[in-house]
C-alpha cells in the first residue's frame, strides 16, 4: 500500500464530514461523533505531511502521537489558531465516549462536534491545501 497524499487526506477528510452529518441526521449519534473526529483526523495529518517536511509518514499511527505533533507544530507556531487544537482535543474525548464507554452524547454536544470538525477541516484545506 501507498500512503496517502495531503490532498487525498483531505479528500477523505471531507467524506468522514458528510457521513457525520449523515449519520446525526439518522440518529446515530456516536456514529456522528467518530466521523466528525475522523474528519479532523485526516485533514491534522494532511497538513502535517504538506507543511512539516521532517515530518515522518506514518504519523497517523497513533492519536496522541498525531495530536501531540499537530499542537507543536501547527498551533504552538501560530499556523493554527488554538481554539482549533483545543477542539481536536475534545473531539478526541468525544470520541473516546462514543466509542468506548457507552456514555450518552447530547444531541448539543454532537452538533457542536461536527460544526467545529467541519470548521477545521475547511480552515485546513482552503488555508493549506488549495492551489492558489
Amino acid at each position: 500500500m501507498n500512503p496517502m497524499s495531503p490532498q487525498d487526506l483531505i479528500a477523505k477528510a471531507g467524506r468522514a464530514m458528510e457521513s457525520a452529518k449523515l449519520l446525526q441526521d439518522a440518529g446515530d449519534i456516536d456514529g456522528a461523533c467518530n466521523r466528525a473526529y475522523y474528519s479532523m483526523f485526516d485533514a491534522a495529518k494532511a497538513v502535517l505531511l504538506a507543511t512539516v517536511p521532517t515530518i515522518d509518514p506514518t504519523i497517523g499511527k497513533t492519536h496522541g502521537g498525531l495530536i501531540a505533533a499537530f499542537g507543536l507544530h501547527m498551533v504552538k507556531t501560530g499556523l493554527i489558531p488554538a481554539e482549533f487544537g483545543r477542539a481536536f482535543n475534545r473531539a478526541h474525548d468525544i470520541r473516546q465516549v462514543a466509542d468506548y464507554t457507552g456514555d450518552l452524547i447530547g444531541s448539543e454536544d454532537v452538533t457542536r462536534l461536527i460544526q467545529q470538525a467541519n470548521d477545521f477541516v475547511e480552515f485546513i484545506k482552503t488555508t493549506f491545501l488549495t492551489s492558489k
